[in-house]
């Protein structure tokens, strides 16, 4: 039993559009998040800087495991709250090539940030060192993640199309 149905194009299209209009919405609300607040970056360079300056402090092998063991704690916390506040749920496909690109990058630049200026201030008092030492690569975290981010989230509208093509009646 076959059904046949006429096929209206001024009908398909506008079903079409109430489609793609709120695909667009979830784009703008995804690059408004991602843009929108600095509070996790803050927060998480907070960290590693106090992370960093604990460390400077030379304590015994057990303290700096004891301070390795209570920053990663804080980030999952920190990752955790950040996370639930998120308006946006995404399907884990919809990241791609560059949020990988840029965590690996992000990770290359600020370890390579934390080697180079503690050797670099091997040379000064310790506790004055590592103040520099956490600062340095505190802003140079800052500095990565704002940029990178905004260009690994900027690529997810590229996937889809726009809502309403040029030249496109209605």
């Amino acid at each position: 039993m076959a059904v046949s149905a006429s096929v209206d194009a001024e009908q398909a299209w506008r079903d079409l559009q109430r489609i793609r209009v709120p695909q667009e919405r979830v784009y703008d609300e995804i690059e408004r998040s991602a843009s929108g607040g600095p509070g996790a970056a803050y927060a998480t360079a907070a960290l590693m800087w106090v992370f960093l300056a604990g460390l400077g402090l030379d304590p015994p092998l057990w303290g700096v495991g004891l301070l390795l063991a209570v920053y990663v704690m804080l980030l999952g916390g920190l990752a955790v709250v950040y996370h639930r506040r998120s308006r946006m749920r995404l399907h884990r496909s919809r990241y791609n090539w560059r949020m990988t690109a840029t965590f690996v990058a992000g990770a290359v630049v600020t370890s390579g940030t934390v080697l180079l200026s503690g050797h670099l201030v091997e040379a000064l008092e310790p506790i004055v060192g590592s103040l520099i030492q956490a600062t340095v690569s505190a802003g140079v975290f800052l500095l990565v993640i704002g940029p990178t981010s905004r260009w690994a989230v900027g690529s997810l509208r590229g996937r889809g199309e726009c809502a309403v093509p040029e030249g496109a009646g209605r």
